[in-house]
């Protein structure tokens, strides 16, 4: 059975993510927190904030397709679009301590021009 409460707190995160809400964002992560993706191996809270929050495509529309809950851990699959008309799908896995999230790991996928694999 998939728990509501940490689904909210994904919401919760891609909200504040898609908002700029760092005050959220900051809520929602454990102390401990760690950020791997293809450029990133394991970085710390701050480093995350320092290197991957204002470098973000300010704007984009983010649309969560899906949210898969298991115990204290979640798959969470995403579609962006930024103004350029560029557009592209992760999945990020989260783990969580309580309902604080204690790691993402991002999985990038393809990318996409006005349709056209770039």
């Amino acid at each position: 059975m998939q728990d509501t409460k940490l689904t909210n707190v994904v919401r919760a995160y891609f909200g504040a993510y898609e908002s700029e809400n760092r005050e959220m964002a900051e809520t929602l992560l454990a102390d401990g927190f760690k950020f791997t993706s293809p450029n990133d191996d394991g970085i710390d809270k701050a480093t995350y904030f320092e290197r991957c929050w204002p470098n973000r495509d300010a704007s984009r529309d983010q649309k969560i397709e899906n949210i898969v809950v298991d115990g204290q851990q979640a798959f969470v699959t995403y579609l962006c679009a930024t103004e350029g008309g560029k557009t592209f799908r992760n999945t990020e896995f989260m783990t969580f301590i309580g309902d604080r999230i204690a790691s993402v790991n991002v999985y990038f996928g393809a990318a996409y021009q006005d349709g056209v694999f770039v």
